[in-house]
């Protein structure tokens, strides 16, 4: 995962699922445990008024049913129980329990005892049951049992709504987490647009704009920046010394060469040979401008005026030699290349086709998607199938019946990968010749 944004969010979302589901697990466990304690105590409440019942009416227990008035021992199988066993072994029950009694009593014991049982209708129940010794002596048993339908369908409750609170909160969480990431890494995004406009303008970024925590690594950006312009004038003075050092000898030869030439000597070998010398040099040297200067720079090409151009100039050289180029580009486009290198990979390429064409060639430019393609076709013969992959490599002439030395797709197909971009090859649907794809980025993307 490389996107500081995502990783703060993720990290937030985990840490607040993490911390939800413990105060989740915590609060219902709490909650749960007092939600118990109620019960329990409305069932000593009970059970301590069945005692005092017993304690009253000993002499004539028949009556302590009626001392017991809660409405809800008197309703059938409703859950609410007690039941009263005398020292004699007479057993007293609620009404609600009708024919059935609650489980009979272990051994004596001086304390009270809470526990869970199966109640006469199958349910869960949770008694209170007491040996009780009165004034007489008599040893009385008292049990009062509750069932615990309502004690889980409150927890079930209790649980749901938990789940839906915390649910929100989660969501409130996420949004939250989203827009403080996004708070948090906006002067980051800031600065990644001041580098990119900034480089073509050599001006540097405003440290105090920044807050202080980026403010080293603004600093170290502007040095960067400075150094890498440096580097880039340097380079690309050195390809142009170079470049004019070369051709200086290369033209005396040139000179020396068409003498013996004129004069019946056998050098045709040794220009075809200096030709291929030229071109791989303007190759090399296109390359290094490419790779050093424009290409790693922002810059852009409008091609309403430079291919507009390109196609004025063609349309002419394609009537003085009888043929025709027909061109269908959209207008507005903007390519991120240099101009000049735009306009030498695009006269390359339609000097090919001008060049191998027999009466019509054209181009269209269009958007597709984020690139810019430019289609140049010709009515040549085209390209075998399985030549069209190296067509583009070094020094790959597949026909040698018209002059050149093969490196004009390569010079062509070099910069536009210098530049993010693709040059390919195919049959044309509508020529029958040669088309050649150029793929480029468009402005801004």
């Amino acid at each position: 995962m490389t996107s500081m944004r995502a990783r703060a969010v993720a990290a937030g979302v985990i840490w607040a699922i993490f911390s939800i589901l413990i105060g989740v697990f915590g609060l219902a466990s709490y909650l749960d445990g007092q939600t118990q304690a109620r019960f329990d105590e409305l069932l000593a409440s009970r059970h301590t008024q069945a005692v005092i019942e017993v304690a009253n009416y000993s002499d004539s227990p028949e009556f302590i049913a009626g001392g017991i008035g809660d409405p809800v021992y008197r309703q059938p199988f409703s859950g609410q129980y007690w039941q009263v066993e005398s020292p004699g072994g007479q057993i007293f029950v609620s009404q609600s329990l009708v024919d059935a009694l609650l489980p009979r009593p272990q051994h004596p014991t001086g304390r009270i005892q809470i526990s869970n049982f199966v109640g006469p209708t199958g349910e869960q129940h949770r008694r209170i049951q007491e040996w009780i010794t009165l004034d007489d002596g008599a040893i009385w048993h008292v049990q009062v049992a509750s069932s615990l339908q309502s004690l889980i369908a409150d927890r079930q409750q209790l649980r749901g709504n938990l789940v839906l609170a915390f649910g929100l909160i989660a969501v409130v969480g996420v949004m939250a987490g989203f827009l403080q990431a996004s708070t948090v890494l906006r002067p980051i995004n800031a600065l990644r647009r001041d580098v990119l406009s900034r480089w073509d303008s050599g001006d540097e970024l405003d440290i105090t704009a920044y807050p202080i925590e980026v403010s080293p690594l603004v600093t170290d950006i502007n040095t960067l920046l400075e150094r890498n312009r440096e580097i880039v004038s340097r380079s690309r003075r050195q390809a142009a010394d170079l470049a004019h050092a070369v051709k200086t000898p290369s033209a005396i030869v040139r000179n020396e060469l068409e003498k013996l030439q004129n004069a019946g000597q056998p050098v045709a070998n040794s220009i075809e040979a200096l030709d291929r010398l030229d071109a791989q040099l303007k190759r090399s040297f296109a390359r290094m401008r490419a790779d050093g200067g424009n290409a790693a720079m922002h810059t852009f090409t409008d091609l309403d005026g430079a291919l507009g151009r390109l196609i004025r100039a063609f349309s002419a050289l394609a009537r003085n030699e009888e043929k025709t180029l027909k061109s269908d580009v959209d207008t507005g486009l903007r390519v991120r290349m240099d101009q000049s290198d735009f306009e030498e990979v695009i006269g390359n390429l339609m000097d090919n086709a001008m060049k191998w064409s027999n009466k019509e060639i054209g181009i269209g430019a269009h958007v597709e998607g984020d690139d810019v393609v430019i289609r140049i076709c010709d009515d040549g013969p085209g390209i075998p199938e399985e030549d069209l992959g190296v067509a583009t490599l070094s020094g790959q002439r597949l026909d040698t019946s018209k002059p050149g030395t093969g490196l004009g797709l390569a010079i062509a197909a070099d910069l536009a990968h210098a530049y993010g971009g693709k040059i390919s090859l195919h049959a044309c649907p509508w020529l029958g010749g040669l088309q050649v794809q150029v793929r480029l980025k468009v402005s801004g993307i």
